[in-house]
């Protein structure tokens, strides 16, 4: 880490003084050095700075004036160096990192740089995290990431079994649990049948009933049996019970065999 710094004072010993703390600190690369408020605009609009010890009282322009200009969000790390107690709220409330009273000694100055240090490898950390959800993110949209589950760990007696969600047929209600039904097998996970209703893709997976899910992949035949009941009859032969909403959801549903079978008929 090389961290871009420049130094802002109308007096040459100040100047100096910062100079002479800062050497030696293979971390510190000083860029430019300013007497003046304009000139400190000059530099920041100019160059990439990361770290700017700044003076307050100077001519042209003082360091308040200067934040106002460049703006809050665009300044570096600051530190103001002042030989005044009087601003430090104010230095605060535009959220300079310290505030250091001249004449500076070692010790005080040291601790102030090695919190520069830490603040700026927190924001390099906090970049690199972003830059990686942002390549993530449009590494699904390229991939056509699908949001929902994919698998389930479901139990078997004291085995665990990896359950691949489009192998689902149907899922039924179990008090706490929800048994999923695949391959005539059945595998229990500890879930409400309406807690994996809210994770399943509804473009696939439909709730016929309170107690009942079906995977559509498997629905064959839909029939009514009056106008609030029914059932649909899956490929592997079994019948699912299914509401009248469910029914409705089915019928809603494009692409799908219909087969409707009325008991007054």
């Amino acid at each position: 880490m090389s961290l871009r710094t420049l130094i802002a004072d109308d007096e040459p010993l100040a100047r100096e003084r910062l100079k002479l703390l800062l050497a030696g600190d293979d971390e510190i690369d000083i860029v430019a050095e300013c007497r003046n408020g304009g000139e400190v605009v000059t530099a920041l609009k100019s160059s990439r700075v990361d770290l700017l010890f700044l003076d307050i009282q100077m001519p042209s322009k003082s360091g308040f004036e200067v934040i106002e200009e460049i703006g809050l969000p665009n300044m570096p790390i600051t530190v103001f160096v002042t030989a005044h107690n009087d601003y430090a709220v104010e230095a605060f409330q535009v959220h300079a990192l310290d505030y250091l009273v001249k004449p500076i000694e070692r010790k005080r100055f040291e601790e102030t740089l090695a919190r520069v240090k830490k603040r700026m490898r927190l924001e390099e950390a906090f970049a690199a995290r972003q830059e990686i959800s942002s390549a993530l993110q449009a590494l699904r949209a390229v991939a056509g990431h699908d949001p929902h589950p994919q698998r389930f760990l479901a139990k078997c007696g004291n085995t665990g079994s990896v359950v691949s969600v489009n192998e689902i047929e149907w899922i039924e209600a179990a008090d706490y649990y929800a048994c999923l039904h695949v391959a005539g097998k059945k595998h229990l996970v500890r879930e409400s049948i309406r807690a994996l209703e809210a994770k399943l893709n509804p473009k696939k997976f439909v709730r016929l009933h309170r107690s009942a899910i079906v995977n559509i992949d498997y629905v064959r035949e839909i029939h009514r049996d009056g106008r609030a009941e029914g059932w649909v009859l899956l490929s592997t032969g079994q019948r699912v019970r299914l509401n009248k909403a469910g029914w409705q959801k089915l019928v809603g549903m494009s692409g799908m065999l219909q087969s409707e079978r009325d008991r007054r008929s």
